[in-house]
Parts: C-alpha cells; structure tokens; sequence
C-alpha cells in the first residue's frame, strides 16, 4: 500500500475540480440548477430514467407486467441524461427532490402520483397490477426482504467497488481491496440462497430478482466494470446459472433496452413510448 497519507483537514471543503468522470455532475447540495419541464406521453405511467441498472430493474418489471398481459402496465419512457445533469431539472426535483434515477409519475388517480426510489416503485407496480409480489405473507416477507437487501447492498457494489476500480481518476489499494472484498462476500450470500432455490425468494420469480439482476447479475455475465475476472465470478456458480435463466426473458431483454444510451446501438432504446418502438426506432435504426 502507498505511504501517501491524506490528513482531513479541519472542515472540509468542496473541491469542484474534484471528482475524476462526474466532478461536472456532483455536488454536495440538493435542489434545482435549472428549469425544465417534465415531458407527458400518452400513457398514464410516465417512467424518467437512464437504462442504468437502477433504472433497468424498473422497466424490465414493466415489460414483464405487460408479457404476462396486464394491458394497464403501458407506459412512457423519458430518458434522464445523468451526464447532461438532467436530473437536476425543475421538474424532475419536483418528482424525486433526491434528483436519482428513476422515478415514476402515476396518472391512473384522480391526482398525478410522483414515487422515486426503485424499491418503492416496484412494490407499488406489482400492488398495483397484483403481480410478482405474493400476498401470502410468508412469501411476501421472503420478497421484500431480498428486494431490500439489494437496495441496502448494491451501493457497495455501485457506489463502492465500481466507483474505485472503474471510476476513480487514481487507484486506490485499500478502497478497491475493501469493496472487493464486499462484492464477493454479496455474490456468496447470492450463490448460497441460489444453491437450494430457483429464484432468490424461492420458487418463484418476483420483484427481488428483477430488482438485483441488473447489478450482481449483469456482474456475473462481465457486464459491469469490466471485473468478471478480477472478481472471478465463474465461481459464483449458482448465480451464473440464475443470471443467464433471467438474461434469455424476452421482457428483460427489452427492459434492459430502455433508457440505454451506450453498448451496441441495436441494444439502445433511448425513449420507449410504444411496444412497437424495439422494432423502428433503437438506435442503429435512427442512426
């Protein structure tokens, strides 16, 4: 490890300089820089996301509400360019004031219903269309618990081990060993619950696996950070077998589309507003 020490100083101070890939998006204040208006589709669920894996659990539920027939589940997809600070905007604040994507506007009510944070979203899209959350209230608890335990462990895997060995302008040994360590210690909580069970709250397929396949998932299959092989996740091998069962759903597949802006163009959807649009409008047929 480096000899460098870095002493804090006294108060600390924000360094817009600072930050390495998102210095231009960050800040350690809330609020509105800017105001923009919320675009408004056709359909009465109104999604603003970006096709990150926090957004992706989102509308991968939604294309499977709407494979397994639940016509009510249509929805408009708005693209929230994280990168341009879109999140930041007027009317985005107004809909989540944590400026985090993705966040949903329901208009099915007699008044527009703003809901931010991916768990909360689902729990209330499967409530709604009562589906992929179980009323039985054992099963329930084994869902929302694992639907949780994704929500609580993902920021050490994103924000952690992501952000220091993909992200960060220096390596650090000590961060990239400490988040390194977690991420292998989550994918072997994953791999155990997997040995004995389909999915991860059992035998059926629900909210939590759509909700943490797009992070540990999405890890075991080298789509994340490029770190298959330094974390080596073939030994994983139960949430492998879990990964590719859940990657083949046609809805995933289009779920995953959405909202993406990089990756192969036949696999970016920037804005979803009809199902016919995976067919005319991804990126290499725009382009």
């Amino acid at each position: 490890m480096s000899d460098d020490a870095y002493t804090p100083p006294a108060i600390w101070t924000w360094d817009k300089e600072s930050g390495g890939r998102f210095a231009a998006i960050n800040r350690p204040v809330a609020g509105a820089t800017h105001d923009k208006d919320l675009p408004v589709g056709a359909h009465p669920l109104q999604l603003y996301s970006m096709g990150t894996p926090n957004g992706v659990k989102v509308t991968i539920l939604l294309e499977e509400l709407l494979a397994a027939g639940h016509a009510g589940a249509e929805y408009d997809a708005w693209l929230i360019s994280i990168a341009d600070g879109d999140q930041f905007g007027s009317g985005f604040v107004a809909v989540n004031p944590n400026s985090k994507i993705p966040a949903l506007v329901d208009r099915r009510g007699s008044e527009p219903l703003a809901i931010f944070e991916s768990g909360a979203i689902m729990v209330h899209l499967a409530e709604s269309f009562g589906a992929f959350l179980p009323t039985d209230p054992t099963a329930r608890a084994r869902v929302l618990s694992w639907l949780f335990w994704q929500m609580g462990s993902a920021p050490f895997l994103g924000g952690g081990f992501g952000h220091f060995y993909a992200y960060a302008p220096v390596k650090i040994e000590y961060a990239i060993d400490r988040y390194a360590m977690e991420a292998k210690r989550q994918l072997d909580v994953l791999n155990r619950q997997l040995e004995h069970n389909a999915f991860v709250a059992g035998d059926e397929y629900s909210i939590a696996d759509m909700a943490i396949w797009p992070w540990y998932g999405q890890l075991v299959l080298g789509r994340l950070y490029d770190a298959a092989e330094f974390l080596q996740v073939q030994d994983y091998t139960h949430v492998v077998r879990w990964a590719r069962e859940i990657d083949a759903r046609p809805a995933v597949k289009r779920g995953r589309m959405v909202n993406r802006t990089f990756g192969e163009p036949s696999e970016q959807l920037r804005e979803r507003h009809d199902a016919s649009d995976f067919e005319t409008k991804t990126a290499d047929k725009l382009g």
